[in-house]
């Protein structure tokens, strides 16, 4: 399927069937994931894959009771990592590990350490945040280029997420994705036209 019929058959499915996503399609949406964007390649994020029925009935009610959580194969947590930078200084020995001259690598991410390792802990939050976003764009039409369907959330209680998973401080509940097979049917796409929204 070519891209732009990805983005035109991707919606946010509201039901799934409960029929697991193989472990070799999970795999392969991991790996576009994986291959997001970043600003300065800081991937300030992690993922939390959770596809067991326990933890999923414990997300349930803290996630607006929506069935979503329940239904689908696998439930991504997409958690920003404020710890910049310690994912700075890891990206500075993967950037040599994988050719760049040491002095290059201190200097580009040097940059990044200016730029973001010394915001206070609101302004890395805030930021942090906005980059998870750009891994979930990859998730949601990842899932659909692959056979599969996905819905993006925002309605969860991070601080339940947090307890409930047993999360270190240094990783913020952002956003969701739910993947698997829906049940439900797709509706005619409504978006504003292009004139209101190129300017």
């Amino acid at each position: 399927m070519e891209f732009k019929e990805v983005v035109k058959a991707r919606y946010a499915t509201k039901e799934f069937s409960n029929r697991k996503v193989s472990e070799n399609l999970m795999n392969e949406l991991k790996e576009i994931i994986r291959l997001s964007a970043s600003s300065s390649n800081v991937q300030p994020w992690r993922i939390k894959i959770v596809s067991d029925s326990k933890t999923k009935e414990l997300l349930r009610p803290v996630s607006m009771d929506q069935k979503q959580i329940t239904t689908c194969s696998h439930l991504l947590v997409f958690l920003a990592d404020i710890a910049l930078n310690k994912r700075i200084d890891s990206l500075e020995k993967l950037m040599v590990k994988s050719g760049s001259l040491p002095a290059s690598a201190k200097s580009f991410n040097d940059n990044s350490r200016n730029a973001f390792g010394n915001l206070n802990t609101t302004r890395k939050i805030s930021w942090a945040s906005k980059q998870t976003y750009i891994a979930l764009s990859n998730a949601i039409n990842g899932a659909k280029s692959l056979g599969f369907d996905s819905c993006p959330m925002e309605g969860f209680s991070p601080k339940d997420y947090h307890r409930i998973l047993k999360l270190p401080n240094n990783l913020i509940p952002t956003a969701l994705v739910t993947v698997g097979y829906a049940v439900d049917k797709q509706r005619s796409k409504i978006r504003f036209s292009g004139k209101d929204v190129f300017i």
